[in-house]
């Protein structure tokens, strides 16, 4: 009896197209509404904070979840169209899940692991071990085939898991926190790696992740959800430049601040807390001449970035002509990080403040402390709010 003909695992989806979804999905006192759109070859990284919908997400595209309302589409099929009523099975999407647990069959060997999509297709065991293997080696891992997952370290699981989802030939990709169980040293390792095997897929990918980082490197755009709602979507480097809500702002290591624009010559944004900012920073993709660059009208409401290594920090008052912003604050806290001190200072704006651990010493900074900031123009970037 002939075994049932299937297109290697290795070969590229002749059937790979655009992924576009509008939906929204009720459970319990949570709803989820959002339209996006995926092209082929493309990664869209997913972030939000815990219980902003991401996962749920997830369940809806590989029809874990049915959807309340809406139409899910990948190329010309319909995968879910409530108003007709109709949902496609998982199997049916033909969708590669990757979990961040990777759920990989104890009881059977990496090899068989990776073959299992193609038998629960109807594929001969021959043939399922066959492909999976040429999916192990192209991924560089085929002398882990007779191995247990038991055995396996965390970086070999990933790629285990991996390998299983591209096998299956899907035409969607959905890789639910791929890198979070990974230690820092591997993580750097593995996300180079899967940044590669990516690359190759021809279908859509959606990456959820709660890691920045692993967004920037890894994605094309990044959508960011909160409360089941999408609050911004760009590309990597728009949305770390230009955040548009705290959440984000926090993402990217940057303050934000909302205001309305007072004065289109001089750039003064009048913030909500009182106090002013002369912005007179721009995009890197935005011509520098300011004569050039669109100003918005007075009352225009905005949002205004600054770095906390742009602001610098000062145990006294400052010369008027330092820095076109200057303002004074107390030092709320004290924070150790990698490669630096942050300093939290209370005040109108409140800021984060970057410092290096020799300027801590010197400076010999305490909570309770009053301390005065400066920012140069040039630093600060403001763009209309959504």
């Amino acid at each position: 009896m002939s075994e049932p003909s299937e297109s290697p695992a290795t070969e590229p989806l002749a059937d790979a197209g655009q992924l576009t979804a509008d939906l929204q999905l009720a459970r319990g006192d949570f709803a989820l509404g959002l339209a996006l759109h995926v092209a082929p070859g493309q990664i869209l990284a997913v972030l939000g904070p815990n219980g902003a919908g991401k996962t749920s997400l997830l369940r809806a595209l590989a029809g874990l979840t049915p959807i309340t309302a809406g139409r899910i589409t990948v190329g010309e099929s319909t995968w879910d169209d409530a108003d007709r009523g109709l949902s496609l099975t998982t199997e049916d999407r033909r969708v590669g899940l990757v979990f961040q647990d990777y759920r990989l069959f104890p009881h059977l060997t990496v090899r068989d692991n990776v073959a299992f999509a193609a038998r629960a297709r109807g594929a001969g065991r021959d043939r399922a071990r066959r492909d999976a293997t040429t999916v192990l080696d192209r991924l560089g891992i085929v002398e882990l085939a007779d191995r247990r997952p038991a055995v396996l370290s965390g970086g070999q699981a990933q790629r285990v898991a991996l390998a299983r989802a591209l096998a299956s030939r899907p035409r969607l990709l959905l890789l639910d926190e791929p890198l979070a169980a990974l230690d820092a040293r591997t993580r750097l390792e593995i996300r180079g790696e899967l940044r590669r095997y990516l690359a190759e897929f021809s279908g859509p990918t959606i990456l959820v992740t709660h890691d920045p980082l692993e967004a920037m490197v890894l994605a094309d755009r990044i959508l960011v959800i909160e409360g089941g709602r999408a609050v911004q979507e760009g590309t990597p480097a728009m949305v770390a430049r230009r955040p548009a809500t705290e959440y984000v702002a926090q993402l990217v290591g940057l303050n934000l601040y909302s205001g309305t624009l007072a004065d289109r010559a001089t750039r003064r944004i009048d913030l909500d807390d009182g106090s002013s900012l002369y912005a007179a920073g721009h995009d890197r993709d935005e011509p520098a001449d300011a004569e050039v660059r669109a100003v918005p009208m007075v009352g225009t409401r905005m949002l205004v970035a600054l770095s906390p290594t742009a602001i610098s920090l000062h145990t006294h008052e400052v010369d008027p002509g330092s820095a076109r912003n200057r303002w004074s604050g107390t030092i709320a806290g004290l924070e150790l990080l990698t490669d630096r001190v942050r300093v939290a200072v209370e005040g109108h704006p409140e800021a984060l403040v970057d410092i290096t651990a020799a300027a801590l010493t010197a400076l010999e900074l305490q909570p309770g402390q009053q301390v005065w900031l400066t920012a140069k123009a040039t630093e600060v970037v403001a763009y209309p709010a959504p």
